[in-house]
Formats: C-alpha cells, structure tokens, sequence
C-alpha cells in the first residue's frame, strides 16, 4: 500500500516548511511537482528550491502538467471533473516513476485542509492511504505580515471565497470575514461603509505586498496593485481580510 504525504509547505517561504515536514520529504521514494504552464513556471521553481534547500539526501522527482479545468457554466461538475482527471494523472505519474513507491510526497501551498481539494482529489484513489502534514496557511501569514490579530475580541471569524463573497455579499451577523479564492475585486460588490481591508500577496514571500485601510479609501489601489503584480509575475496569491467596526 502507498502512502501519500500531503505536506504543507506554507506560502512559498523556505523558513516556513517545518521540521515535520523536512523530515517527510527526506523520507519519500518519489516527490511529485505539478507544472501549471508557462506562465505560472514560478510555483514549480519554488518547490525545487524549497527541495534544494530541505533535501540531505537524494530523492527521486517526478513532473506532472496539471489538466486544465473546463470552464463551463456548471462548476461543481467542472471541478469534479477536473479532480478526476489530477487523480488519474498522480497515479500514472507514480507507475510510470517508481511503481511500487511506499511513500510519495506532494508538496501543497500553504495548508492542505484549508481551501485546498489536494484531500478530495486524493480520495479518488482508493489504493492510496494518505497522511497529511500541516503547513503555515496564507491567512497566518497575512496576520502576521499586518501585525493584526484574526478575530476581534471574543468575536468570530467567517472564512469565504471570493465567489461567496460576489455572489451572496457579506455574511449576516459576521464581523471579520477571511476571503481567499478572489479572481478579482470581490469586495467591490460589498458597501465599504465602515469597512476596513487587510490584503496581501504572496505573502511571506520575497514579493510579498501588504496594504491596509478603509475598503472604500484603498480599493481602487488594491486593484490596480493586483494588476500590475499578475502582469509582472504571470500569476498572483492573494488573500484579505474585512472587518467592520473598527481595526481590533
């Protein structure tokens, strides 16, 4: 049986891969790096330097080229399919590198069980026992970029996407809502009356960029931000958080 080790490798950030995690990649007969195209070449070279720096001794690499999602007006049944499809291509990636492999390693953005389906995806292959190793998530690091607490005082947190967000607008009885998952300006569907906005990209990263204010004093500048940083870099991780009533 195989084991897949789902490892959490923070926001991009070598010093945020831990000692856990260290030890899990030194471990694997085989590492998985998925390739996303061209113009997004910078996440596969992250992961090779965070190998380069970890590994102390050699473990075998494979590629993989990420299927391409269906963009279609069912999304559910887009991602569903799309799933099925990375599944398929782990498991010939693995038979074709190194059939038989105990341990395989996956090196995942921040945390795999926050806003990530790498769980769902590895589901859908029943011959795979799977152990998941935490990382620093993207929203630890925009909090501790900002120096800012999560929550206000004994007050919850809503974590959301950046389509619920557009779609539903701000969350009956929320105070602090965490959005992730924005393709764009989500928090221009919202009234920013009394609204304050916390955004990173690429946090803990050496490009990390930080802006805070009031929604309705720094949207435009978060867009225009988030424009130039995408064209620059070719791809963009950003995160924000919205809180109403005031900073803390």
């Amino acid at each position: 049986m195989t084991t897949l080790w789902l490892i959490g490798i923070g926001t991009g950030n070598p010093d945020h891969v831990t000692g856990q995690a260290i030890r899990a990649l030194n471990a694997a007969d085989l590492i998985l790096i998925p390739r996303k195209g061209e113009a997004k070449s910078d996440l596969a070279d992250l992961r090779r330097q965070i190998l380069a720096q970890v590994l102390t001794a050699p473990v075998p690499v494979a590629e993989y080229d990420v299927p391409t999602r269906a963009d279609q007006d069912d999304y559910l049944g887009a991602v569903n399919d799309w799933h099925d499809a990375i599944a398929q291509v782990w498991a010939e990636t693995v038979a074709t590198h190194k059939p038989g492999a105990r341990h395989v390693a996956l090196m995942v953005w921040g945390d795999p069980s926050l806003y990530d389906s790498t769980l769902r995806i590895a589901a859908r292959l029943p011959d795979l026992t799977v152990k998941v190793i935490p990382g620093i998530t993207s929203l630890q690091a925009l909090t501790a970029a900002h120096a800012i607490p999560l929550n206000t005082l004994a007050a919850p947190v809503t974590i959301t996407t950046g389509r619920q967000l557009r779609d539903h607008g701000w969350p009956q009885g929320a105070t602090t809502l965490a959005v992730m998952l924005d393709k764009g300006g989500a928090f221009t569907a919202i009234d920013p009356s009394g609204v304050s906005i916390w955004w990173g990209a690429y946090v803990g990263m050496p490009e990390e960029t930080l802006i805070h204010g009031t929604l309705a004093e720094v949207s435009d500048h978060i867009l225009a931000t988030r424009a130039r940083l995408r064209a620059e870099h070719g791809w963009i991780m950003d995160i924000y958080l919205l809180r109403r009533g005031g900073d803390v």
